[in-house]
């Protein structure tokens, strides 16, 4: 199973303090942060683009921006990929919702040097990922909000998307995204997320290293809880032959 990432939504941020915010969470022990695009068109409101993620990684070398795309058109080359793949991004998560040939897309992405990830919404089921879809991609995104505003209440019910996708694709990477944090993780750990997105949980809290901590600490658990269930459910089959 791929290992866990934890990926603070810069969203929750203060955008006054942009690259010491990234650092503080790079510090605290993120690996990746996640950079909301939002364009006034696919979601009603407008966030970050590609001129401040520029600034940002020009600020912090070597960061790992994970671009969510809630943009219309996003296989646009000149309008979205090459403008977020020259500002230094390293993932381009684009919503399945948002195009009709996901296939190519991710071929462009590819070609400059991004990861590409899909997302999908709250109401699009886990089989509108098809598994020349996820052959294709290096993640798979399972909003547990709606797209487009920050602090809403986690969705339950997006849950079970995650176990049906890593059912399907035990060794690719599983994003959450939306109202997660200590009280939320757990059911998304246990249905098999490992790239964890949280927001106001980690830049909210008093010690933010400490929530980075805990979120890793629980995907990790679980992770080795499954591993034990597979290797108990092999040796058992192995007894039975």
């Amino acid at each position: 199973m791929p290992r866990a990432i934890i990926s603070p939504s810069v969203l929750a941020s203060d955008f006054g303090n942009l690259t010491a915010e990234c650092k503080r969470m790079i510090k605290g022990g993120a690996e990746w942060l996640h950079m909301d695009v939002m364009d006034g068109h696919f979601v009603p409101n407008i966030t970050m683009g590609a001129p401040i993620l520029s600034c940002v990684s020009k600020g912090i070398p070597g960061i790992f921006m994970d671009c969510h795309m809630m943009v219309a058109e996003p296989e646009k080359p000149l309008k979205w990929v090459d403008d977020i793949a020259d500002a230094g991004g390293a993932m381009y998560c684009f919503h399945i919702e948002a195009t009709n040939d996901p296939i190519s897309l991710i071929r462009s992405v590819h070609k400059r040097n991004m990861k590409a990830g899909v997302a999908i919404s709250p109401d699009t089921p886990s089989t509108a990922i098809t598994d020349e879809i996820a052959d294709a991609a290096d993640m798979l995104l399972v909003m547990t909000v709606y797209p487009g505003r920050g602090g809403q209440k986690f969705l339950d019910r997006c849950v079970p998307k995650v176990a049906e996708l890593r059912a399907r694709f035990p060794d690719k990477d599983i994003e959450v995204d939306g109202g997660v944090g200590p009280k939320t993780i757990g059911v998304c750990a246990d249905a098999g997320s490992n790239v964890i997105v949280a927001g106001t949980a980690i830049f909210g809290a008093v010690n933010p290293e400490n929530v980075i901590a805990e979120l890793k600490s629980t995907v990790e658990t679980a992770q080795a809880k499954q591993k034990l269930l597979v290797e108990s459910m092999r040796m058992e089959a192995t007894q039975q032959v």
